[in-house]
């Protein structure tokens, strides 16, 4: 059979990052539809892709990614961007599907949410106003409904696994008692593979979700079982609001503000398979799709032997590409200011490298750990990611991923790395960190801090932290010099 064209959205997300290679290696010709290409160069498959550039709101921009194409891949969705978010998704919807009419697609994949209840959260609803926006475009379309996702990095995961591994005892809002059907990214997968060789002119939606059911309740009792923590005390208060809710979940787990409140308010409604008709189309496999237990299993043991791919986190960029960029030697983005140090590092450029690659996360920032907390906290007050994103990776990093509060904006290996701040700020923030050679050939580590005030506050918020910088930015150059002399590295 000839290989299928197949163009993927959301290629820099947690699905889509991940179904990429499974096209690869199924055989298909992929080609990629960003509107950031240089997010997309340390994926170890961007030598296997086309890279269509466009935004997913231009019709025309769309239309030439899809030309010529087979089946294109849904993969994206607007939770977070702002309370506007529902409007967000049916434009670039509409305009998705008139591009799929406009060029003759043979099929869309739209992987949508799960649930048949009629009082929806506005997360769920649109969704579901998605699917229907592509259903009823002329464009044969296959909308696989999924609930509760568990693999590696997804953030189903990593918000049951921080509430269940930081909480032995809880008090807890009534949707603790919503039922769901979850299923592991590798069912997910799957599916989503198979459905691009589904013959015919199927248009429909289809329910997908692993064996179990569960509530949310039960299933952080068997997260704790699974990774071998003692059995958590949960006492449901149905007085908790999805406002509350959400902020409750915020404080401990690394979900954003702007992340929580939709999703937890969508936790209300239940997520269970009313039929199972994709099997008559995609047979399950011989041993059966993944149970609930299996797949934290496998998920932990890929944080663990650190082979996290990809994290939902990667998708979520604050940020818009008008914003200045701090380059050298030229910048003309306005008032600049500067936090710049130097320092010789007895060791080679190596060792220093290995540790500012490996900065944020359990490996800290090497000053005032205490400073560093307080800032996240005060950001997760006002709103913001704070500092427990933490890393995919505790050793490497790519371009578009998260750091803690910051995103890699530049990695040029060996040699520089720089971070732009995504905390709340009235402004924007970068730090850099980078590998020199003096004169006499002495490993140098130079860093720079940053910021781009925006207005009088701007101006106010950095005079008011800048004696702070003295001791937090200085600590960071002497302790991560000291650093390097313990480093190993392969020779």
């Amino acid at each position: 059979m000839a290989p299928i064209k197949c163009v993927v959205t959301g290629a820099t997300g947690y699905v889509g990052g991940r179904l990429i290679p499974e096209l690869l290696a199924a055989g298909h010709e992929v080609r990629v539809m960003v509107r950031h290409p240089e997010r997309l160069r340390d994926f170890p498959w961007i030598d296997q892709v086309e890279v269509a550039v466009a935004d997913a709101g231009d019709q025309e921009a769309v239309e030439r990614a899809l030309e010529g194409m087979d089946v294109a891949y849904y993969l994206m969705h607007s939770l977070g961007s702002g309370p506007d978010f529902e409007s967000t998704e049916t434009r670039i919807a509409r305009a998705f599907a008139a591009a799929a009419e406009a060029t003759h697609l043979g099929r869309i994949i739209y992987l949508g949410g799960l649930t048949h209840d009629e009082d929806l959260s506005a997360h769920m609803k649109s969704r579901l106003d998605v699917e229907d926006i592509l259903l009823s475009c002329a464009v044969p379309t296959i909308v696989l409904r999924a609930a509760v996702i568990i693999g590696s990095g997804s953030l189903s995961f990593e918000m049951v696994r921080y509430l269940t591994e930081r909480l032995p005892a809880m008090v807890t809002p009534k949707w603790v008692n919503t039922r769901t059907q979850p299923i592991a990214i590798r069912d997910v997968l799957r599916y989503l593979v198979a459905s691009a060789s589904i013959p015919g002119q199927i248009n429909r939606a289809f329910d997908i979700g692993g064996p179990d059911v569960l509530t949310y309740q039960e299933m952080m009792q068997q997260f704790a079982r699974t990774a071998g923590l003692r059995k958590r005390l949960i006492i449901n208060v149905p007085v908790l609001t999805p406002r509350l809710s959400s902020h409750w979940v915020g404080v401990v787990t690394p979900l954003p503000a702007a992340t929580a409140k939709p999703l937890v308010d969508s936790l209300r409604n239940e997520s269970v398979c009313q039929e199972r008709d994709i099997v008559a189309l995609i047979p399950d496999p011989p041993e059966g799709l993944l149970g609930f237990a299996d797949a934290v299993s496998l998920a932990l043991q890929r944080v663990k032997d650190m082979q996290v791919q990809t994290r939902w986190s990667q998708a979520s960029v604050s940020g818009v590409p008008s914003d200045p960029l701090p380059t050298d030697p030229d910048w003309a983005g306005g008032s600049l200011y500067t936090d710049e140090r130097e320092s010789e590092v007895q060791a080679s450029p190596e060792q220093l490298w290995a540790v500012i690659e490996g900065v944020g996360g359990d490996n800290g920032w090497y000053s005032f750990p205490f400073a560093w907390e307080i800032r996240g906290v005060s950001d997760r007050l006002m709103g913001g990611v704070g500092l427990r994103r933490g890393r995919r990776d505790p050793q490497h990093l790519m371009v578009g991923e998260p750091v803690d509060f910051w995103r890699v904006e530049e990695l040029v290996p060996g040699h520089l790395l720089r971070l732009r701040a995504e905390m709340k700020l009235p402004g924007l923030a970068w730090l850099e960190m980078e590998v020199r050679t003096s004169p006499t050939g002495a490993t140098l580590y130079h860093q720079r801090a940053l910021f781009h005030p925006r207005g009088l506050a701007g101006h106010s918020y950095w005079w008011s932290v800048s004696i702070f910088h003295v001791f937090v930015f200085g600590a960071m150059v002497r302790n991560i010099a000291e650093a390097a002399r313990s480093v190993s590295v392969p020779d």
